[in-house]
């Protein structure tokens, strides 16, 4: 019974395969932040803050580039905007392996700008392949996926940079990823429109203002609010097990954390109808808040992540979600390139948040930082959500209800055949009675 949504869902056409290649895809993206940061500490032997500045750089041209990109796409269709975009990050590997630190600051920005949009894409095809009722399981599949992206390609990526190979090997892996990877997309050619919606050749126009709206806005902020959370619980989780002299149990932390936001994405799909991101974001950000004060053995930390770990990916699949049914299907790619961006911008500053509360107070203190952005932004965005429940309470409300139409009684029903046969026979006699009147 729990899978029946997920076997409706991946028989829909093409969504298994758009979830394959998409995978696939994310997984040199998923890598290259952590070969970034080895190459510029181990290759160029700078610190870990330059390190941080070079994938700042290019965590803010990425931020930038994804609704352009998504913009684009909804303009001149899919595979212009892959073509461009694999070409020129292929370009950007090759030579940023080979660039001086001060060139490569630039170079990052610009490479993030054209970064592949395989993450929004992904989502963007969901949206276009699924009926509403199929969303939720869809979304979730695709947060699921993008958790065993995230936990196969950081590891690949040090493996390769760790070993005789180096970063600048690695690099070079990371170019050949991306070229496969957009191949791989042209090649699928995921749809962007239903079949029920305008294709891209039509030419449909959709203002801004008509749907970059408060309530899309407030989507954003508690999506990035989300990751926020979990990119400082990332950082917060290595300072706590290396001040209690366990960090070589990181690794497991990490996956069994992976593996608990896995599950409650699992069970977030089967459910006949989803919650709202906000509601999914409060309970997620205050039960962050006490892990670091439970223990110090990693097995504790381990169980103490177990309630906010299975809230992340419901989070983010319940944004997905409200994201695709408020937007019209002509602004979806550009809407779907902010919520990369506010994925994207959340998670590079989750990891100075904590890092600032870890240096400023002690490690424990960088869960309390974060679950309490986290918090905050709940607060600010709730009154707002709560007007519009009551907005869209009293409109249903308003809307008068018609009764249905009563079927009449026998005893009715003969007093209108009485009743219609006597005005036809009154009638009958007027007729009669005319042309003696004529005639007088």
């Amino acid at each position: 019974m729990l899978l029946k949504p997920y076997r409706e869902t991946l028989a829909l056409p093409k969504v298994m395969s758009v979830l394959a290649v998409a995978t696939l895809a994310r997984i040199p993206i998923a890598a290259a932040a952590v070969v970034l940061t080895l190459h510029v500490v181990t290759d160029l032997d700078r610190g870990y803050g330059a390190a941080g500045l070079v994938g700042a750089a290019a965590t803010i041209g990425g931020s930038l580039g994804a609704p352009v990109m998504g913009r684009l796409i909804d303009r001149r269709g899919l595979r212009p905007v892959l073509v461009l975009t694999t070409v020129a990050e292929v370009i950007y590997w090759l030579v940023a392996q080979a660039l001086p630190y001060w060139a490569l600051l630039p170079v990052a920005v610009v490479g993030g700008f054209l970064a592949l949009p395989a993450f929004s894409v992904a989502r963007q095809s969901i949206a276009a392949l699924t009926p509403e009722s199929h969303r939720l399981p869809a979304f979730a599949l695709d947060s699921m996926t993008t958790e065993l992206s995230f936990m196969a390609g950081p590891a690949l990526g040090v493996l390769i940079a760790a070993s005789a190979a180096g970063p600048r090997v690695a690099m070079l892996a990371l170019a050949v990823g991306i070229l496969l990877a957009g191949i791989g997309l042209w090649l699928l050619n995921p749809p962007t429109r239903a079949e029920h919606e305008a294709p891209v050749s039509a030419g449909e126009r959709v203002a801004r203002r008509e749907w970059l709206k408060p309530r899309f806005v407030a989507v954003l902020a508690v999506t990035m609010a989300a990751t926020v959370v979990l990119a400082g619980t990332d950082v917060s989780v290595v300072a706590v097990l290396r001040a209690s002299g366990e960090v070589g149990w990181t690794g497991l932390v990490m996956s069994l954390w992976a593996l608990f936001s896995l599950i409650g994405g699992f069970a977030y799909g089967t459910v006949r109808r989803g919650l709202p991101a906000l509601a999914l974001l409060l309970p997620m950000a205050v039960l962050t808040i006490p892990v670091g004060f439970g223990g110090s053995h990693w097995w504790l930390l381990a169980a103490l992540l177990i309630p906010a770990g299975a809230l992340c990916a419901p989070t983010i699949t319940a944004s997905s979600d409200a994201i695709s049914r408020m937007i019209p299907a002509a602004a979806r790619g550009e809407a779907m390139g902010l919520h990369n961006s506010a994925l994207t911008v959340g998670v590079a500053l989750g990891g100075p948040v904590a890092g600032l509360a870890i240096d400023t107070w002690g490690p424990k203190w960088g869960f309390v930082a974060v679950g309490a952005v986290g918090v905050l932004v709940a607060l600010l965005v709730l009154p707002a959500e709560l007007r519009r429940r009551r907005a869209t309470s009293f409109e249903s409300a308003t809307v008068p209800e018609l009764d249905p139409p009563v079927a009449p009684s026998p005893a009715d029903a003969e007093q209108a055949a009485a009743a219609v046969l006597h005005d036809a026979e009154l009638s009958a006699a007027r007729a009669d009675a005319e042309p003696a009147i004529t005639r007088r």
